[in-house]
């Protein structure tokens, strides 16, 4: 069994490959990016949870839209958002390195929340499921923010930094799903790829 993957996100690709799927990424003409045509602006008030579903759950229905557009052969769509809740508000990618540098000194010596939702389409039918997890950084020197920032690591990263690299050092608690906090939670994932026939 094999799936179509609507995200470019390296890491999404690995811990699929690392849980045996096999896949094929979207390649969207509009970009680099498969989500150019979703407002990922969370509207005013909206609850964290609610943002992530609505953004992920987007980002299925334009990964099958581009299926069916190509006629590519039917087969189930995943795609996955992950956003950074902190203080109530929801934190998406850095615009700049001022802006990255920004979020990191926020997160300094406290704790916040990983939000990664999941979702599955296939043949009418979309599934979705939801990972929170709760990340606490040490309190990190001015030094060595400028030079994580400087690494390029926290662009394109929602909460602008990647557990996965060098920002390990900064996570002084983890509770919950490694992966999610990577981009893709794995229990959730697999839970929601049974639902579709899959085995492991």
């Amino acid at each position: 069994m094999r799936l179509y993957l609507a995200s470019r996100s390296p890491r999404r690709r690995e811990l699929l490959s690392q849980i045996g799927v096999l896949f094929e990424t979207l390649i969207f003409r509009e970009g680099t990016r498969g989500d150019d045509g979703i407002d990922e602006t969370p509207s005013g008030g909206e609850d964290p949870s609610a943002y992530v579903e609505r953004i992920t759950r987007s980002k299925a229905e334009n990964g099958l839209r581009i299926v069916t557009e190509r006629r590519l052969p039917s087969r189930p769509v995943l795609a996955a958002d992950t956003a950074l809740e902190f203080a109530g508000r929801v934190i998406g990618k850095p615009a700049d390195a001022d802006a990255a540098a920004d979020i990191l000194r926020q997160l300094s010596g406290q704790s916040h929340r990983v939000l990664t939702g999941v979702a599955v389409t296939h043949l009418g039918r979309t599934e979705y499921m939801l990972s929170v997890s709760e990340v606490r950084f040490r309190a990190l020197a001015e030094e060595e923010i400028r030079r994580y920032v400087m690494s390029g690591e926290p662009m394109d990263k929602a909460g602008a930094y990647g557990i996965q690299g060098r920002a390990g050092l900064f996570v002084e608690h983890l509770a919950g799903s490694y992966s999610g906090v990577m981009g893709l939670p794995l229990c959730e994932t697999g839970e929601l790829l049974k639902r579709f026939g899959w085995r492991f």
